[in-house]
């Protein structure tokens, strides 16, 4: 008896709340544990998704037409100075090779961008609140998946509009935004911590996104550009953005073959970016809470 007496105390104040299953406030969870609080959270991140894709529509006065408007005119102002003035189109199927390649890098640059704004971007909602954090890129890829749906039925149109024959490959779409979508959750997430460390690096990401998308492919041909250097053309084997858009193409474009071990690349390149950035943000979760 005398010495549990002295055992206890001789015990800390944390160890003895410890032993009674107490924990510290904002005390970072185990990774289990904390992929299973944001998972029954799930419907919260889903209507907090949608309730920002709503107000972001009703902010605008054409409201829904904006999603659609944006990467055409994009895609309508690359494919004129690539196309037409450098010289870059080959071939009646170029205009489609740009629609495919703007509207799904799209997707990912508002993916990343908007990812790393998550956290610095919700402070007051971070800091009075008591949540996985984690459910904040989470519902900001969510809503960039919700804008992308209505973006992948006009891309088709145009498509068909363009001259390419619908066909049942099409349907191959769904399985690679869903990989392109665990591709982006890791992006988001590595970039959000990043941001919390550095506030400035969202000045840097403008020009970070544009340099990805000159050379992910999506403006031009890597084959017919780089022909001169077949060791760098082979280094976008395994350039994740580049093997994406060659998939989407092959899959929709009348005569743009790609090699099926594309779906090998892209795949790994998902699963391990997830991985990575999860570790990388559940780490810092003690600090996302805090005043900078």
């Amino acid at each position: 008896m005398t010495e549990d007496i002295e055992d206890i105390s001789h015990m800390t104040v944390a160890e003895e709340a410890e032993q009674y299953g107490l924990h510290r406030v904002g005390a970072r969870p185990s990774l289990a544990n904390y992929l299973k609080q944001t998972w029954e959270r799930r419907e919260f991140i889903y209507e907090l998704a949608k309730a920002r894709v709503q107000r972001q529509n009703q902010q605008n006065r054409l409201g829904m037409i904006w999603v659609v408007l944006k990467p055409t005119m994009n895609a309508i102002m690359y494919g004129v100075i690539f196309g037409v003035l450098q010289g870059g189109a080959k071939g009646p199927d170029y205009p489609v090779f740009v629609v495919v390649g703007v509207f799904l890098f799209e997707f990912f640059s508002t993916s990343m961008n908007g990812g790393a704004k998550s956290i610095t971007g919700n402070q007051a909602l971070v800091q009075s609140l008591s949540f996985p954090r984690l459910t904040l890129p989470v519902a900001q890829v969510t809503q960039n998946l919700l804008t992308l749906m209505p973006m992948v039925l006009v891309m088709f149109i145009y498509a068909m509009i363009l001259g390419t024959t619908p066909k049942w490959s099409w349907f191959g779409i769904i399985p690679l935004i869903a990989l392109m979508t665990v591709f982006n959750m890791g992006i988001a997430l590595v970039c959000a911590r990043i941001t919390v460390h550095i506030r400035d690096f969202t000045q840097i990401l403008p020009l970070i996104t544009r340099a990805l998308m000159y050379t992910s492919g999506v403006l031009f041909s890597v084959d017919r550009i780089l022909n001169e250097w077949p060791w760098l053309v082979r280094l976008f084997d395994f350039h994740p953005l580049y093997q994406f858009l060659q998939i989407a193409r092959g899959m929709i474009m009348n005569d743009a073959p790609y090699d099926p071990m594309a779906w090998v690349v892209v795949g790994v390149w998902s699963v391990v970016m997830l991985a990575v950035g999860l570790v990388y943000f559940w780490k810092a979760e003690e600090r996302y809470g805090r005043a900078n």
